[in-house]
């Protein structure tokens, strides 16, 4: 196997009459990688190329005209007299309040369940598939699973709890609820990312510690924290990318109440879109919570370099 490995490597790179090196098979890796690139450039790079242009136009997809408007739409978002700059502001503060509760404990609760599975004990598997099993449920059978909960009126935590809460239609409790149900459907996932992060750091560095006096803390903190790092960036950006992007849970849960408090960046973007007709002032505003997400995930990436210097 060795010796025809070696000349079918030997034939690959064998020299020319002129002097030259002759390879074979150079256009094998791009072959390889351009259905990715087809359905890549379908899916996702032709549609955010025609969003850009949408959002340069007054698109309403029911009349035939579209007129250019160039900037416009975006220059009506921070225009405090147009009618969607209170509206979209006032929704990009709810998503931000929704992602600065939701990302820290969707950071650390997932961390102590996947240090605490990490451990062998009888049973370690059920559990393992206990705290991932939510995760599995699609967004439409959480919502409605825990609206019929949670209902002030007729939900069944209120019929066990002593003293009946608002949880969907007051504050601070829609926010309690949201970020509540979000952790508890999705921290499975995290918990994974982690629990596999965990395993591939090697155990000779946890024995060095014990041998070195450290406790479990110093354990923590000078082994397991190094060896997650590139586990917690990638959970790190995850987790707020998919938090400033919640949608369903708000929609079905709250239905954006109290009012419009909790009505997140994309429940408005999708009610100018496709409720008020106004594609292209949806699109605008998709492009500037896309940019400030992006500038957001290069801050994280940027902190993360720090710490890998230092």
């Amino acid at each position: 196997m060795a010796a025809d490995l070696a000349v079918k490597e030997q034939a690959r790179t064998e020299p020319r009459a002129g002097g030259r090196i002759r390879r074979t098979g150079t256009l094998t890796p791009y072959l390889f990688v351009l259905p990715y690139f087809v359905v890549f450039a379908t899916f996702v790079l032709a549609p955010a190329v025609y969003g850009l242009w949408i959002s340069l136009h007054d698109w309403d997809y029911l009349l035939p005209g579209k007129p250019f408007v160039g900037l416009d739409n975006y220059k009506a978002l921070f225009d405090s007299s147009s009618a969607v700059f209170s509206f979209f502001w006032e929704s990009m503060s709810a998503t931000g309040i929704f992602t600065v509760l939701s990302v820290p404990l969707l950071l650390t609760v997932p961390l102590a369940i996947a240090l605490m599975l990490n451990r062998r004990f009888p049973g370690r598997t059920l559990f393992r598939a206990v705290y991932f099993a939510p995760y599995v449920l699609g967004v439409a059978v959480i919502g409605v699973l825990w609206r019929f909960l949670l209902d002030p009126n007729l939900g069944v935590v209120n019929a066990i709890l002593p003293g009946a809460a608002p949880w969907t239609t007051a504050l601070p409790w829609a926010w309690v609820t949201l970020v509540g149900v979000t952790v508890w459907w999705t921290l499975g996932f995290n918990a994974v990312i982690y629990l596999a992060g965990l395993q591939d750091i090697p155990r000779e560095l946890y024995e060095a510690a014990r041998i070195d006096g450290g406790g479990k803390w110093a354990e923590f903190r000078h082994v397991t924290l190094p060896g997650l790092r590139p586990v917690l960036l990638f959970v790190t950006v995850n987790t707020i990318l998919v938090s400033a992007n919640m949608f369903g849970q708000s929609y079905l849960i709250t239905q954006g109440a109290p009012g419009t408090e909790t009505r997140t960046a994309i429940m408005y973007i999708a009610q100018v879109g496709l409720a008020d007709y106004k594609m292209g002032s949806a699109a605008a505003m998709s492009y500037l919570l896309t940019v400030g997400l992006l500038l957001i995930s290069a801050i994280v990436f940027r902190l993360f370099r720090e710490k890998d210097a230092s």
